[in-house]
């Protein structure tokens, strides 16, 4: 297989679109569509569905473009890690974290990066908002399905979806008027649910609304009411009888991922971050940002 096309229907399959991907790497739109289809008519496979105005992946394509990316990835910080090897790992490493997974996971994985390097001088920060790294000087960001940038490379280490959870008592009666809480101003007015009784929807009319994950989490324990919640968040609770498991929530599957200035070369700090962080969640399932956390 022609790596270099499987590199281009990858950008190709990241940013949308042949114009979006062609503008961000610079090169001309007609090679990545040829190279494209190049890759398709050597696998026997149609990878996008090719509309008027819009581009698709196929089932196939969607496939193809989780698995390549990842491995791609993996190719690349390989090569840079050897590159790299040389260097010590030291001086200042800037990070910016959502919320949540700074609450949850980053003391102990700061804790454990300065152990290893110990000439690291290590600076995390909070924040939901997409912070320009360049402009704020940080060397990664983590954030959630973020939106295609060409100044950034970066890979997903973890997945996710939404559950509806609440304390066990609250789902014995008919459950059709639970209490809901919601994070903060969220605006939606019915949650989709896959539950073990088929699709349902689930009426959103909150009692209370929080700032935090993991303060609704801890609302919902103390019967305050139901909430959709990271897998992650809640897995635990729901194998301890904690918390009661209603459903999936439909199209609710996300990804972090951990994002770096792509037009300079990988520095050792950064290089030795990510290494940490796909030795800590080597598969990037939701249980084992769980288990990660409850150990």
């Amino acid at each position: 297989m022609d790596l270099l096309a499987l590199a281009d229907f990858t950008l190709v399959a990241r940013h949308g679109g042949f114009g979006k991907a062609a503008r961000a790497a610079r090169r001309p739109k007609a090679t990545l569509s040829r190279r494209v289809g190049e890759l398709e008519a050597s696998l026997g496979l149609r990878l996008f569905e090719r509309g008027r105005r819009d581009l698709k992946l196929t089932e196939e394509g969607h496939a193809l473009a989780e698995r390549a990316g990842a491995l791609l990835g993996e190719l690349e910080e390989a090569a840079v890690s050897i590159a790299s090897g040389g260097e010590r790992v030291r001086g200042r490493l800037r990070i910016s974290v959502p919320l949540l997974f700074g609450q949850v996971a980053m003391g102990r994985l700061a804790a454990e990066f300065v152990r290893q390097h110990p000439e690291v001088r290590l600076e995390v920060t909070t924040d939901d908002r997409a912070v320009d790294m360049i402009e704020e000087g940080y060397d990664i960001v983590i954030r959630v399905d973020p939106a295609a940038d060409e100044t950034l490379v970066g890979r997903p280490f973890l997945h996710d979806r939404l559950v509806v959870v609440a304390a066990p008592e609250l789902l014995r009666p008919a459950d059709t008027a639970l209490p809901i809480v919601v994070r903060g101003s969220d605006t939606v007015t019915s949650w989709s649910v896959c539950g073990p009784d088929g699709p349902a929807m689930v009426s959103v009319d909150p009692v209370m609304r929080l700032s935090s994950m993991v303060m609704i989490r801890d609302a919902v324990r103390a019967g305050g009411g139901a909430a959709r919640l990271p897998l992650s968040l809640v897995s635990r609770d729901i194998a301890d009888g904690r918390l009661a498991h209603r459903g999936d929530v439909a199209g609710s599957d996300i990804a972090l991922w951990a994002l770096y200035p792509s037009r300079r070369l990988l520095n050792a700090r950064v290089a030795a971050w990510l290494e940490l962080l796909r030795r800590s969640f080597p598969t990037g399932a939701p249980e084992e940002l769980a288990a990660y956390v409850a150990g």
